[in-house]
C-alpha cells in the first residue's frame, strides 16, 4: 500500500500528490518526489516500476524481499537493501527495507519488522537547507533512522546479559536462565546478519562511485552512519564474547552443581554402607557363629557401635564437604 507520496521543491514541502502526478512534478526544476511504500501488491509495484523506470531486477527484489543488506546501481538508479530490527514483547522480530534513489525521486518499500518513516520526513522537512540538497539527504536520513533502532535493541540485551551472568556468579540460576542465553545468542547472529553487510553498504556508498547521489557537502552525514554502523559491530561482537563467556560459567556451574549433588549421593550411600554391612551378616541367621547374641547386652552393644560408627563417619563427612 501507499503510505506517502510528497513532493519537495527546493528543500521545502510542495503537496502530497497521487501516482499520476509524479511525472509533471518530477519535469519540475529543484523538485523531487518521495515515495513510500508498505508491502505492495504486484500491481502497485508495477505501476511503480514503470511511472520511475525501475529495473525489474531491483523491482522483482523490492516486491518479493528476503535480501540481505546490499547496494547496487541500475542505470542512472540506485538500488539499497537494508535489514531493520523491532523488539516487541521480548521478541526479536527483522524486516527489509528497500530504497531506490534517481533523479528527482527516492522510493521506500518497507517489508515486516519496520517503524514508519514519517518521523524521518518530519525531520528532513525541519532542515529545508539540507533537503533542498536532494534525494540524498532523504537518503542519509532513512540510514541514521535505520541503524539508531539498533542501538536500544543492542543496549537491552547487553543488560539481560549482565543481569543473568550476575545471577551466575551468585549461583541464583535455572534452566529458564540458560534458555535465555541461548535465545540471546540466536539475537545476536540475526543482528550480525543484519549489521554486517551494512557496514560495507556504507562504506561503498563513500566511495566516488556515488558522487551523482551524494554530494560532498552531505557526505560527512554519511560518514557519521558509517561510524554508527562500525559502533554496533563492535558492540555485537563484544556481547557475544560476554554471551560466550556467561554460557561457558553457565555449564560450569551446573556441572558442579551435578558434582556436588553426586557427592552427597556418595557420602550417604558410604554412611548407610556401615550399618547395611553390619546388619546384612546378622541376617545370615546362623545362629552357632554368633555367640554374642546369648549374651545379655550382645544387641545394645551391636546398635551402639553402628551408632557410633555412622556418627564418626558423618562428621568425617560433613567436615570434607561430602553432606
Amino acid at each position: 500500500m501507499i503510505v506517502n507520496c510528497t513532493a519537495y521543491i527546493d528543500g521545502r514541502k510542495l503537496d502530497d500528490i497521487a501516482l499520476e502526478e509524479i511525472p509533471a512534478i518530477r519535469q519540475r526544476p529543484d523538485t523531487f518526489v518521495w515515495l513510500g511504500l508498505f508491502e505492495p501488491d504486484e500491481a502497485l509495484m508495477t505501476q511503480v516500476q514503470q511511472l520511475f523506470g525501475l529495473h525489474e531486477l531491483a523491482a522483482e527484489d523490492a516486491h518479493h524481499a528476503h535480501q540481505r543488506p546490499k547496494v547496487e546501481l541500475y542505470g542512472d538508479c540506485l538500488f539499497i537493501v537494508l535489514r531493520t530490527a523491532q523488539s516487541t514483547g521480548g521478541k526479536l522480530d527483522f524486516g527489509e527495507t528497500h530504497i531506490f534513489v534517481g533523479p528527482r525521486y527516492l522510493v521506500t518499500v518497507r517489508h515486516g519488522a519496520s517503524l514508519a518513516y514519517a518521523p524521518v520526513r518530519a525531520r528532513c522537512e525541519s532542515a529545508p537547507n539540507l533537503l533542498r540538497k536532494g534525494p540524498g539527504f532523504a537518503l542519509y536520513a532513512i540510514l541514521d533512522f535505520v541503524v539508531d533502532q539498533y542501538f536500544p535493541i543492542l543496549s537491552g540485551i547487553e543488560d539481560a546479559v549482565e543481569d543473568l551472568e550476575e545471577r551466575f556468579f551468585k549461583r541464583d540460576f535455572d534452566e529458564g536462565d540458560i534458555s535465555r542465553l541461548y535465545e540471546f545468542k540466536r539475537d545476536l547472529v540475526g543482528l550480525r546478519r543484519a549489521i554486517g553487510p551494512l557496514v560495507e553498504v556504507c562504506n561503498y556508498l563513500l566511495t566516488d562511485v556515488f558522487n551523482d547521489y551524494i554530494s560532498d557537502d552531505i557526505r560527512p552525514y554519511f560518514r557519521d552512519v558509517y561510524d554508527h554502523t562500525l559502533r554496533i559491530n563492535e558492540t555485537i561482537d563484544a556481547t557475544r564474547e560476554t554471551l560466550a563467556l556467561a554460557l561457558q560459567i553457565s555449564l560450569s556451574l551446573a556441572g558442579a552443581r551435578q558434582n556436588d549433588a553426586t557427592k552427597r549421593l556418595a557420602g550417604w550411600g558410604a554412611l548407610l554402607a556401615a550399618p547395611t554391612m553390619v546388619f546384612s551378616v546378622y541376617g545370615m541367621n546362623f545362629k552357632g557363629w554368633f555367640p554374642e547374641l546369648e549374651w545379655q547386652y550382645g544387641y545394645p552393644m551391636v546398635m551402639g557401635s553402628v551408632t557410633v560408627a555412622c556418627l564418626v563417619l558423618y562428621w568425617k563427612l560433613k567436615k570434607s564437604g561430602w553432606l
